[in-house]
């Protein structure tokens, strides 16, 4: 089982939360981009861009913050952050 946590933060509060699981067998990479897809959806929000400074944040721990600057449009929060709770070995 892989689960996926996504919240949404400002000013030091989290605003909204959901998990993501997927059961699929597919690679650890796509469960984490079609989490974070879906994150997105049930948000309304738009895909954020994966700068090099987030993969290298992710890589070492599991977890990584989208800001303003990750987001093409304007958002109304400080962050999106996605951790990994629960992964397949």
């Amino acid at each position: 089982m892989f689960r996926l946590w996504a919240k949404i933060c400002k000013d030091g509060h989290m605003l909204r939360d959901t998990v993501i699981a997927d059961e699929s067998q597919d690679t650890r990479t796509h469960k984490i981009l079609r989490g974070l897809e879906e994150t997105c959806r049930r948000f309304d929000l738009g895909k954020p861009l994966w700068l090099d400074s987030t993969i290298a944040e992710f890589q070492r721990h599991r977890k990584a913050r989208f800001y303003q600057d990750h987001f093409i449009e304007e958002i109304s929060f400080d962050y999106l952050e996605i951790q990994i709770l629960e992964e397949d070995l």
